[in-house]
């Protein structure tokens, strides 16, 4: 912390065996004192322990070397968030999807920092920082704050990398624990409920709103790769759906595209709508619309659910798929994971542990012929 001549002439200086090492008397805080290019500086070595003040002296020393070395010591946090949106939109390894959401958090970022934009990076604390996270934390959500905090750590690195700084001080904030959705999804016949609302509402794409509906729940893909499904990418006679996701970036993860197996009601409901466009050429897109949320939000109040969102249909697909004995591994290859079902494993393990219940009441050693038991073939023990 540089202090003013005004500040530091009234304070009482204890001077060390350590080269450009002094102590303040009064507060017992240890501090730099050295000549660069002339000037004298001081830096507050915020210990007040001496071990601990020597080990620190040389970190800033070495540091305000590299800011005068470098010539961008005065770069402000502004800038600094200028250069980050310029290196994610420049990395040929975003997709445009996850640079228009570290967009859209870097703006929420600049809404609630608490110092002023104008202020010099290297004068930024940790205090401004936590300061920040206090009243971010209580607005938006864990994951949106712990996206929020990488993208701040991120404008510090690239103040470190053009010598503004030494240090990080955004890392003096923690992470929030994330906690999975609770899910609370719509029964069959509250969802045949709910899709026909949707198709009845009366707007001009209330019907295509209602497939695009069904088509989430009875595929499970993600939004952002029902758009690009094409009629080329349905095989009505193997009953299975090529999923290719973005034209340029494929998929969400490695982007490698996937099969995914079409159950009875993804069927219908393809024949039906490909039945009503017969001259559908192969490249044109299956779903006529790509998002009905507001058609969602109307169709639940009337039908008196909880309001769910596109990405919940596909917590509806998975469910379903597994209350059905679908194996979770299984279901996760068709949902596109690439951990080998772990994450579902954490959002649909107790679904499992369910269905596992419930097997295991039609297991019985006693009761008679009759009851609906799975009996086993008579086999002779073997001694």
């Amino acid at each position: 912390m540089k202090e003013s001549a005004s500040q530091i002439k009234p304070a009482k200086w204890e001077p060390t065996n350590t080269p450009n090492l002094i102590r303040n008397k009064s507060s017992g805080t240890f501090y730099a004192r050295f000549r660069l290019n002339g000037k004298l500086v001081w830096r507050s070595l915020e210990t007040s322990i001496h071990t601990t003040a020597k080990l620190k002296l040389q970190d800033v020393i070495g540091g305000e070397r590299k800011l005068i070395a470098a010539g961008d010591g005065q770069i402000t946090f502004e800038q600094a968030g200028k250069l980050y949106l310029e290196r994610i939109d420049k990395d040929p390894n975003l997709k445009p999807r996850t640079k228009a959401y570290n967009t859209e958090r870097y703006a929420a970022l600049l809404k609630t920092w608490t110092t002023p934009l104008s202020q010099k990076l290297r004068n930024i604390k940790p205090d401004n920082c936590l300061e920040w996270a206090s009243g971010f934390a209580v607005k938006y959500s864990a994951s949106s704050f712990n996206h929020s905090l990488g993208i701040l750590r991120e404008i510090f690195e690239i103040g470190i990398d053009s010598g503004a700084r030494f240090d990080n001080p955004a890392r003096k904030v923690e992470r929030l624990p994330e906690r999975s959705k609770r899910l609370t999804l719509p029964e069959p016949d509250q969802f045949e409920r709910f899709v026909r609302e949707i198709e009845q509402a009366g707007g001009g794409f209330s019907k295509g709103c209602a497939e695009l509906v069904q088509f989430f729940a009875f595929t499970g893909l993600r939004k952002t790769e029902a758009q690009y499904v094409t009629w080329g990418d349905i095989d009505f006679q193997k009953r299975k759906m090529s999923v290719r996701g973005h034209p340029e970036t494929g998929t969400k993860g490695n982007g490698d595209p996937r099969i995914v197996p079409l159950i009875e009601e993804a069927v219908l409901l393809l024949q039906e709508i490909h039945s009503e466009r017969p001259d559908a050429a192969p490249g044109d897109p299956v779903m006529s619309v790509r998002e009905c949320q507001k058609a969602m939000n109307r169709a639940a109040i009337i039908v008196g659910m909880k309001r769910i969102t596109h990405h919940d249909l596909r917590h509806l697909f998975a469910t379903r798929c597994i209350e059905s004995g679908v194996d979770i591994p299984t279901v996760s290859r068709w949902l596109g994971h690439k951990d080998g079902g772990a994450l579902a494993m954490r959002v649909y393990g107790h679904l499992r542990d369910q269905h596992s219940t419930e097997m295991a009441r039609r297991v019985s050693f006693s009761k008679p012929a009759g009851d609906n038991i799975l009996r086993l073939p008579k086999m002779e023990a073997v001694i």
